[in-house]
């Protein structure tokens, strides 16, 4: 039997699919992203969470998102991406797309039971409604603030204030933006 022509990973259906979020206050400098502390853990970290089956991670992102930080919508932004316009019969290649609201980072992270999680990052604005009490499940224990320290995901985080300062200040239009 032949090799693949490309190094390949398979995962089986046992492991699971998330949506995660960078969730800014607003696209007005300075940018600043909100953030969750688990209570429990003594941790902060940004809101994502598992797709319900049947639910696109889209849809998942923007669910998980509200559950645990309040109401948000998904921001555009322009990415550069080999996912082809809906039925272009076009040879694969990496093009700048404007507005797009496709995920700008994949994450592939490893649990302590050696289950990958697949976390699809997209980013998000708060649309000035605080969380509601009770949508967070039983395990869930999180806050949600402006700031705090998160230990990983800082390249997400990273990208995607980039990606913000590109779609939303053009050159010259800021003289600085911060990021939390």
């Amino acid at each position: 039997m032949a090799l693949p022509k490309y190094p390949t990973e398979q995962f089986p259906s046992s492991h699971f699919i998330c949506g995660g979020s960078i969730l800014f206050e607003s696209t007005r400098a300075p940018l600043r992203v909100c953030l969750l502390h688990h209570n429990v853990r003594d941790e902060w970290l940004l809101p994502k969470g598992r797709k319900d089956r049947g639910e696109d991670v889209t849809v998942a992102t923007v669910r998980e998102t509200f559950e645990e930080t309040g109401s948000c919508e998904r921001l555009p932004l322009n990415l550069i991406t080999w996912t082809p316009e809906a039925g272009a019969q076009t040879k694969d290649a990496a093009v700048p797309v404007p507005g797009s609201e496709e995920p700008f980072m994949l994450t592939l992270r490893s649990t302590e039971d050696a289950v990958v999680k697949f976390i699809w990052w997209f980013a998000t604005v708060r649309m000035g409604e605080d969380k509601v009490e009770g949508t967070q499940t039983a395990v869930e224990s999180f806050r949600s603030a402006a700031g705090g320290d998160v230990q990983v995901d800082r390249e997400v985080i990273a990208m995607a204030v980039d990606l913000m300062r590109v779609m939303y200040y053009p050159v010259g239009s800021v003289e600085s933006g911060g990021s939390s």
